[in-house]
This record gives C-alpha cells, structure tokens and sequence, in this order.
C-alpha cells in the first residue's frame, strides 16, 4: 500500500470514528483546514454602546439631566431625552472630575457608573441606597427625584 492511499485510508477511518461518536466536528477538521470563525457585524459591547439606557427616567427627566451635564459644560450632545453614549461619556466625565470615579469614559452605563452616580445622588441628597454598582429601584427612585427639575 502506497503511502497516499494509507493516509487517505488513516483520514477516512478517524472521519468515520469521529462521526460514531457524535463529533462531526472531528470528522471534519481531518479533512479540511478550520475556516476562520465569521465575525459578527456587531459585537455586544457595541450594541450595549448603542442603546440608550435612561435608568427609569422619561424623557422630560432624562432632558433635565443632559441640560444639566450641558451647563456643567460636559458635553452630553442634543437634549433629546435619550441617555446613549454621548450622555453617559459626559456623565462619566462629570462624576469623575467631581470625584466619584466613574472609571473609563466609554459611554457604556456598567457597575463603576452606577457605583458613581449612586455616590453622586447620595451626596446631593437623594437616596439611591449604598453604592453597589446595581441600579435598582431605590437608585432609579433617587436619579428620577434628581432630575424632577433642571439644575
């Protein structure tokens, strides 16, 4: 037997093996190279980016507080009442040159800017409960009676 036809027999036996035992993905890879794994167009952490994310706040409240992060001269963009991550990066800004350390100034609303904001609201006096990074009712009761009224 040729070396040729003992590796085809060899590749042709562990595809049929790899096939018993349920693992087709054994079967083929001994025939092929792996293609590379297809990208997704959009990664979670760009839709998270992406979305708006007002903490409970209706439009009118979530308005007061981008004109609010505006006269502070944060720069939180248009005064639509949609908290995306133009907002939240100029909230972020805010919260950590008044330092409650927000953390990275990435627009995306995770635990460090919720901790953040919480000490915010707990210093002007709201009551968003202790900053635990988690924002639950008693935090989004806190941000919406802050934002009741402009600045």
């Amino acid at each position: 037997m040729s070396s040729n036809a003992l590796t085809r027999t060899v590749v042709s036996l562990t595809a049929v093996l790899g096939l018993a035992v349920g693992t087709v993905a054994a079967a083929g890879t001994s025939f092929a190279a792996s293609q590379p794994a297809a990208k997704p167009a959009v990664s979670a952490q760009d839709v998270s980016v992406l979305a708006v994310n007002n903490l409970g706040l209706n439009t009118e409240r979530a308005k007061n507080w981008q004109s609010c992060l505006n006269a502070w001269d944060f720069n939180a963009g248009t005064e639509d009442g949609q908290l995306g991550p133009n907002s939240w990066r100029a909230a972020q800004r805010m919260l950590n040159k008044w330092g409650y350390n927000a953390g990275t100034v990435d627009g995306i609303v995770g635990t460090k800017t919720i901790t953040a904001l919480q000490k915010f609201l707990n210093n002007v006096g709201e009551n968003a409960g202790t900053p635990d990074g988690i924002a639950g009712p008693q935090t989004r009761a806190a941000f919406w009676n802050y934002n009741a009224t402009g600045c």
